[in-house]
This record gives C-alpha cells, structure tokens and sequence, in this order.
C-alpha cells in the first residue's frame, strides 16, 4: 500500500484522494471486512476535523492574508531597506531580514517566495545585482516562512503527533534566527569574495530625513502585532488559536486603518481562505485514515521494533531520515511529506529518545531544503510562475546552490547543539 502510494504520488495522482483511496483498501485487505474500511471513513472524518488544535490554522491564515493585503512585505522591505542601504550587498540581506518580519506573519515559504519575487527582485537587478545571486537570495531567504512561527507545517506536525502547537512555534524561534545570521553572515562572504555580484551603491540624494523616518517606522505596527501574538503564546496568557484569532483581527484593523479594506478584497480574502481550508481539511481527513490503516498494519510498531535492534547509531538513522526528507521535498509539497512520513518516523523518534521538538526543527529545515532543490523544487517553481518567462528555472537552480550549504550548515549546528531547539518549549509557561 505505501508502495502504491508513492507511486500515485510520483506520477501527479493527488494525495488526499491517493491517500484516502489507498487506506480503504488497506483496511479492507488486512482486516477483510469492508464494513470496518466504511467505519475508518467516518471516524476518520469527525475526528480529524474536530481536532482543536486545527482551528488555528485558518487564523494564522486569515492573518497572512490580511497581512499580504496591507502591504506588510511591502513595508518590511522598504523599512529594512532603508537600515542597510549603506551596507555592500544590503538588499540582499534586507531581503532576508525582510522574509524574517513576514514569516512571523505568513508562515508559508512558497508565497514568500512569490511575494519578494515581485518586490525585492526588480529592486536588486535595477542596482545591477547578478541576477543569479539575487534568484538565490529570495529563494533561499523565503524558507525562513516555515521555520519562523507561526508556521503551517509545526501546526501540522503537531496535530499529526499529538504535540503542543505553542511549544512547536516556540522551537523554531532561535534556529529560524541561526539561519537568518548565517544567511547574512553568507551574503557579506560571498559579496566579500566577488563585489561585482552586489551591483552599485544607491543614490541617496533624493532621499530625506522624512521619508528615511517614515520608511523605518511603517513596518514596527506589525512587529507590535507580532511581538503580541508569538509573546502571548510563549508567557501563557493566551493559546495558538486565540493569538491566531488576535493576529488576524489586528492585521484586519490594520487594513482598515490604511484604508485596504473594500467589499470585494475583504470577500476575496474569505473565500480564498475558505478554499485553503477546505482542501487542507480533506487532506487531514485522508491523513488520519492513511494513519489509522497503519496501525491497523503494525507498521509502525515492527519499524520501531526493528530499529531497537539494529546495530546502528542513532545519528546515522536520523541522517537518513533527512535525506528522505530532501528527497521527498524535491517533489511534493511540505504538508504532504509530513503526513506522509511522521505517522511512521514519530514513533522511531521517540523509541530512539530523541526529543520531539528538536525532531520538529530538524525536520522542517530537510523538508524546506527539498524545496529548492533541483530537479523539481517547489519553491523555485513557485517564483518561476510569479516572475514570468524574463527568467529560467535553470537560472534559479544555479543560484540557489549557496543557500543549500547555508542551510546545511544550519542544519549541523542544530544537530550538534539540540539545545537551540528544544531550550524555550520547555521554559515555555503553561
């Protein structure tokens, strides 16, 4: 069954009905009774969408779509922009900085990745950056979307797994700062070493002190939104459901305030949230049957069991998990590979004494790396679609190729100090 499953998979087939389809029968097979196959679809169903934890995700996704509609990509490139204007290579790091104040908004990598396709690109290649260098920048930097809180996939992750979604947020805080400072610590190398992939200095002479000041300030409205809903979480006072409900009704204030807000955005905004949240639901729905057709299986128990007896290290299992992660990421989506992997890598985790969140971390980053990695990376699709045929997927793929290092050396670290990941979900309050 999991064999037939990658293969649907592989071919284009599409998951939730792959996996839903494949379950049936798996049920219907090992247990040989049709009756149970028909029971596992309607408990599957009323379980999976009355999980609680779930409700957050339409929030955050709320928030990330109110936000994109107030100009917050805009306005964290503009104000970062302003800082490093005088820094050689400095829209290539306000570009990371700037994915960094998105992501704790958005939470999504691949409309990261569009977004700053079409605001920090023109920017770069209007001063003359090589256009390589300035593909990998928006490519490489717009990982940061799944990694910062709120991120889609640790919600995911925790729902799969039973784990708390505050305490997963909260893990990716340092590590998605690690990759930030190794990002521009790498863009100040790499532009060090070659100069000319940083184009020209900007002509500051038009620029006044008003509009430096307007610029700088413009973005801090939503790091004052974000301080407060990642704060919440992290002291206790409120869950990642209601800080997902604070998040989107202050960005919504905020499209009000700035005068975004008109019947037809605000209806588009809903629908496009509701279509989100109808095709993830039903990927749940057909997760928790793929789930439940396992355990019917013993799968994960034998695998478990196995590698208990395996004379191998530890890292080394690990390691090989991360290279499946990578692999799967270069051609399905992220929400995919977790449902696909975590029902049969949890338990091996757990069994092995690893800690869940430190596995969430390493996790996310593999499946993230997948996703610009040749041949059939999501995000460098994603930003091919948003830029048009002025560019190649060829060109993003050679200029992602930094980023992929940078991030294996993030990676590393991690794996060498856990305590990176794991130190604030177990201060966490609550």
């Amino acid at each position: 069954m999991i064999g037939c499953l990658l293969a649907l998979v592989l071919v284009g087939f599409d998951l939730a009905v792959a996996l839903g389809t494949l379950s049936f029968l798996g049920v219907w097979w090992i247990e040989g009774n049709i009756s149970i196959s028909f029971n596992l679809i309607g408990e599957s169903a009323y379980h999976a969408v009355m999980e609680y934890a779930l409700s957050v995700v339409p929030m955050f996704i709320m928030m990330a779509l109110f936000a994109n509609l107030s100009g917050a990509a805009d306005d964290a490139y503009g104000g970062v922009n302003v800082l490093m204007v005088k820094v050689k290579g400095g829209l290539a790091i306000a570009t990371v900085l700037a994915n960094a104040i998105f992501a704790a908004i958005c939470g999504v990598s691949i409309a990261s990745a569009a977004i700053f396709s079409k605001i920090s690109l023109p920017q770069m290649e209007s001063r003359g950056y090589d256009r390589k260098f300035a593909l990998g920048t928006v490519a490489g930097s717009s990982i940061l979307g799944m990694l910062i809180p709120p991120s889609i996939l640790m919600i995911v992750y925790g729902v799969l797994v039973d784990e708390s979604i505050g305490r997963l947020f909260v893990a990716g805080v340092f590590p998605g700062l690690l990759l930030m400072v190794i990002y521009c610590l790498g863009i100040m190398v790499m532009v060090r070493i070659r100069p000319e992939i940083a184009g020209r200095p900007p002509d500051l002479s038009s620029r006044s002190v008003r509009m430096i000041l307007k610029s700088i300030l413009r973005p801090w409205q939503f790091v004052f939104i974000i301080g407060i809903t990642l704060g919440g979480i992290y002291a206790g006072w409120f869950t990642p459901t209601e800080a997902g409900a604070i998040g989107a009704f202050a960005t919504f204030l905020m499209c009000i305030l700035r005068r975004k807000v008109s019947k037809k955005s605000l209806m588009g905004i809903i629908l496009d949230a509701g279509f989100t949240m109808a095709s993830l639901y039903f990927l749940f729905i057909c997760a928790t049957m793929y789930s439940r057709m396992l355990s019917f299986s013993g799968l994960p128990v034998i695998i478990s069991g196995w590698v208990a007896t395996v004379d191998l290290p530890p890292f080394i299992i690990i390691l090989a998990m991360i290279a499946v992660y990578i692999l799967l990421g270069a051609v399905i989506d992220s929400v995919s590979i977790l449902i696909l992997t975590i029902p049969l890598f949890h338990p091996v985790v757990r069994s092995m004494g690893f800690d869940p969140y430190w596995f969430a971390v390493i996790s996310v980053i593999s499946i993230e790396m997948g996703l610009i990695t040749p041949p059939f990376g999501m995000v460098v699709f994603a930003m091919k679609a948003s830029i048009g045929d002025s560019i190649t997927i060829e060109e993003i793929f050679r200029g992602v190729f930094p980023w992929i290092l940078m991030m294996t050396i993030a990676l590393i670290i991690l794996i060498i100090f856990p305590s990176f990941s794991t130190y604030l979900p177990h201060k966490m309050a609550g």
